[in-house]
């Protein structure tokens, strides 16, 4: 779909990547209407984004931002919303299983669902998540993020082929690692140990807008973590022994009291 066309649905939007891809999208032309749980960043607004105030993780938060998405015209909608969770499984609390599970994986299948009538019925229609690279690679430190791209990754790829023939196309933006507040110190020192590269969210941006304009199934970024994805999928456990620098970057913390917490 031609930037001119696209009126883009954009979740989590006042994000580090989100906010990046909103610049990007409209610098391009590309009519935008932000979703996030506090307000328009101001910036964006004077830009000429639209703003819907939402919790994704609500069925009231789905709803509102599925009606007014439709009122507006959206034909594009790009799941961006997302929580981190990085270190051993063992110090994760369930709270943050319940919550990155909910957010990165429940939040968009309900709204894809919620959405999709209105999309079917409109001429061209794209519908693009935002994966990672660890949705295709499980590495160690990220088992909980991982799995909730892992599944938005296989609910991509079974909707697309679900939705073949119609004007709905399905997509997914798969990231690395991104520098970003998403990604806190540990992550980052975590990467500088294990030689993990960081793209700037401009560059993750960019590749969102190339990706709409091109409606190509996915769209990996970064080498080698393409070849990575290629070589995990085809040889799975035999790949196993390649991460043990990984593993032993992965400093044990005291765990997390096992207790509801803030989400950011």
């Amino acid at each position: 779909m031609k930037a001119a066309e696209a009126r883009v649905l954009l979740t989590g939007a006042r994000g580090g990547i989100g906010q990046a891809m909103a610049r990007a999208l409209l610098g391009a032309g590309v009519a935008v209407m932000g979703v996030g749980r506090a307000t328009a960043p101001p910036a964006l607004v004077a830009s000429g984004m639209h703003w819907l105030q939402a919790d994704l993780i609500t069925a009231q938060g789905v709803a509102d931002v599925a009606t007014g998405a439709e009122a507006w015209g959206a034909n594009v909608v790009v799941h961006a919303a997302g929580v981190p969770a990085f270190g051993p499984l063992a110090n994760e609390p369930a709270w943050r299983l319940d919550e990155v599970v909910r957010t990165n994986l429940l939040a968009p299948m309900l709204l894809t669902r919620q959405m999709l009538p209105r999309l079917l019925a409109r001429p061209r229609a794209q519908i693009v998540f935002v994966g990672s690279a660890l949705g295709r690679i499980g590495l160690p430190g990220f088992s909980v993020y991982g799995a909730s791209k892992s599944g938005l990754h296989g609910f991509a790829e079974a909707l697309r082929r679900e939705l073949g023939g119609s004007s709905v196309r399905v997509q997914v933006l798969a990231p690395r690692s991104t520098r970003t507040p998403f990604n806190d110190a540990a992550v980052e020192a975590y990467n500088r140990a294990t030689s993990t590269a960081m793209d700037s969210p401009e560059l993750v941006a960019q590749a969102l807008l190339r990706l709409i304009e091109s409606e190509a199934p996915e769209r990996f970024i970064g080498f080698p973590e393409r070849l990575a994805v290629r070589l995990n999928g085809a040889l799975g456990a035999l790949l196993d022994r390649s991460f043990v620098k990984h593993r032993r970057h992965l400093h044990a913390a005291p765990a997390a009291p096992d207790a509801q917490g803030s989400r950011t």
